[in-house]
Order: structure tokens, then sequence, then C-alpha cells
């Protein structure tokens, strides 16, 4: 092989490998335990149990996932986004029972968890008895978040607008 068709080569390998990223364009992706932040709190992610995705549409068609330590954490975030309720966003949790990612939206919610931020709701695929819909669910955290001001330090006012529209 001469030089030119050597660079050729590496340049299609290049090329090829550049194109995989390896994540999926739907679903929940791979969490690095224990090294991925939440994307609202920057905890680390490490409750293997606890834990939320919510993938992000893009304008270009592609999307992007944003891992949360503590389904409170991704619902509180996700209700501050222009595009929350875009067909193509999706918000997945962790069954407490098994780990499996699951759907946030057609979960069930059932108290007293144990959670990362104090959310203390664990989602689970089938409906227990006392369990929550994910209305109620959001409804549980922003009580929770209004009574103990987990992430500000103070109570949420839930009569302002989000942080970022105020400045």
């Amino acid at each position: 092989m001469n030089e030119r068709q050597v660079l050729w080569l590496w340049a299609l390998l290049v090329l090829f490998l550049g194109g995989c990223t390896g994540e999926p364009s739907e679903g929940p992706v791979e969490v690095k335990w224990d090294r991925d932040q939440c994307e609202r709190c920057r905890m680390v992610v490490s409750d293997r149990v606890h834990s939320a995705q919510v993938r992000q549409p893009l304008e270009n068609g592609r999307s992007k996932v944003l891992r949360f330590d503590d389904f409170g954490c991704a619902v509180i975030w996700l209700e501050e986004q222009a595009w929350k309720d875009d067909p193509r966003a999706e918000f997945w949790v962790t069954d407490y029972r098994t780990g499996e990612w699951i759907d946030a939206r057609s979960a069930f919610y059932v108290s007293g968890r144990v959670t990362s931020m104090e959310y203390g709701l664990g989602a689970r695929k089938d409906m227990a008895e006392g369990a929550l819909d994910y209305a109620g669910a959001k409804v549980h955290v922003f009580e929770v978040e209004r009574r103990l001001g987990i992430h500000s330090g103070e109570p949420l006012d839930m009569e302002k607008p989000p942080a970022k529209e105020r400045q």
C-alpha cells in the first residue's frame, strides 16, 4: 500500500468511528454510577434504584440525555423546561425493586422510600396499594420542595417563576 492509500484508510476509519456514538436515539442510556452528576443538584448519581433520566429533544432531530440522582430532581428540573410537554421528550426512572428503567409517566410511585434528595418516592411498573400516579407524584415532589426547600435552603415559592425566568 502506498502512503496515499493508507491516509485514505485512516480517514475512512476516523469517519466511521466518529459516526458511532454508541448512544441510542431513544430510551434510557447507561449511567456511569458514582461519576455522572445530577443535572439539577450536581450530586453524583449513585442510587441505582431511585435515579431518573430525561431525554431532551433538540432542534436538529437529535436528543440529549440528562441524568438525575432522584425522581424529584428530575420532576422539578423538567417543569422548568420550555419543551417539557414535547411528545419527543422521554422521562425514565428506575423501578425501586429491580433497578430496571421504566417510563416515568406511566409508573406508579410509593412513598416512604429513602432517596438521595429526600423526596421519598420509589417508582414501580405495576400498581400498589396507596401508590401515586405520575400527576400525584409530581404534586408530592412539589409539596416536599415547598415544605423543606431541599435545593434552595428556603421553601420554594410556587407563585414565582423558576429562577431562570426571573433573571
